[in-house]
């Protein structure tokens, strides 16, 4: 997983949310979502803070990403979460949100080896979205920097350059990968 959703204190957890102001009357907050799996939000499910406490959500509107925490019923006591950042575990989110076939948690594909054919092109160190894409940001291998290539590269994230995922393996294959990565 990007270090960006990793808590500094606690490497286990995944940030998936921040809180945003309190909205009516009943301590409603917005909730940013950073995560493409907003049912894991139901009614009950309990969340750490990045001071370590934990929150249970009362409820979850996701047409209008309103979020509801047991125990703040007003705006004044809403208030003090305001930009609290919502995190989870690794199992817990395997536990909440349901893959597709072919589908993949951030978090399993970051450290993966990439290769094209039978060159390691280097580490898969984090994903970006840029706009509606994702793109894998690689670390490139020491060799390929040797001469004189670009230290990380971006691959987009489709099937015409992603050819395979193999987790047990720890490693993806690409193809295009050199060519973005001698054009960068």
């Amino acid at each position: 997983m990007s270090n960006r959703f990793r808590n500094s204190l606690d490497p286990a957890l995944i940030h998936v949310a921040t809180i945003g102001r309190t909205v009516a009357l009943k301590g409603d907050m917005k909730l940013n979502l950073f995560t493409d799996f907003p049912e894991q939000f139901a009614k009950n499910a309990t969340f750490t803070l990045e001071n370590g406490s934990t929150i249970t959500l009362a409820g979850y509107s996701p047409d209008r990403e309103l979020v509801h925490i047991v125990g703040y019923d007003t705006p004044e006591a809403a208030k003090a979460l305001t930009n609290a950042k919502l995190y989870t575990t690794y199992e817990d989110t395997r536990e909440r949100c349901k893959l597709k076939e072919g589908e993949y948690f951030w978090f399993d594909l970051i450290g993966l080896a990439i290769f094209e054919g039978d060159v390691s092109l280097g580490v898969l160190e984090e994903i970006e979205r840029i706009g509606p894409q994702d793109y894998l940001l690689v670390k490139t291998h020491s060799a390929l920097v040797a001469k004189g290539l670009p230290e990380t590269f971006l691959i987009p994230y489709v099937d015409r350059f992603v050819l395979e995922v193999d987790l047990e393996a720890k490693k993806i294959t690409v193809d295009g990968g050199l060519d973005l990565l001698e054009a960068s």
